[in-house]
């Protein structure tokens, strides 16, 4: 069924995101700092770990965003629960991509106390995250994205 499709890219999006992370960890040793440059000083994969929010934001507060990501993704399941068979197949893939990210840095703060962020362009910004990041923008933007088109079909009609 189109459920269980769901759950298994998430499975997958999940494996990717841990995968990465462990391949890291183990990498630097645990060493924080440890870097690799990948692509000369544009992008380096740099070992981090996150005891705050996005974007490294409130160091040291993770019990915080493990309560707040909870709540969240509480509310979310049992709000939108009954509303999803009426989604756009875009939308509910960009839901599987955020799920995907959500539960990635959650596994993190439950079973490490920290989050690992690895992906470093320090040739755009200094902020250095991970491949659940990258999941939760995709879908963000898979769903905004969606949004548009519908708005600019209804439109044409």
């Amino acid at each position: 069924s189109d459920f269980l499709q769901y759950i298994l890219f998430i499975l997958v999006l999940v494996g990717i995101d841990q995968g990465t992370k462990i391949y890291m960890r183990s990498l630097a040793n645990g060493v924080e700092a440890y870097s690799i440059p990948v692509i000369g000083d544009f992008f380096h994969l740099t070992y981090v770990e996150n005891r705050g929010g996005i974007f490294g934001v409130m160091q040291g507060k993770i019990m915080v965003f493990t309560i707040l990501s909870t709540l969240v993704i509480a509310y979310l399941i049992y709000s939108e629960w009954k509303n999803i068979k009426n989604y756009t197949k875009w939308t509910k893939i960009g839901i599987t991509f955020i799920a995907s990210g959500a539960v990635g840095n959650m596994a993190d703060r439950i079973f490490r106390g920290y989050v690992i962020d690895m992906l470093d362009f320090r040739g755009i910004w200094h902020f250095i995250f991970n491949f659940a990041d990258v999941f939760i923008n995709i879908g963000v933007g898979i769903i905004l994205l969606d949004i548009i088109v519908k708005k600019l079909k209804s439109r044409r009609e």
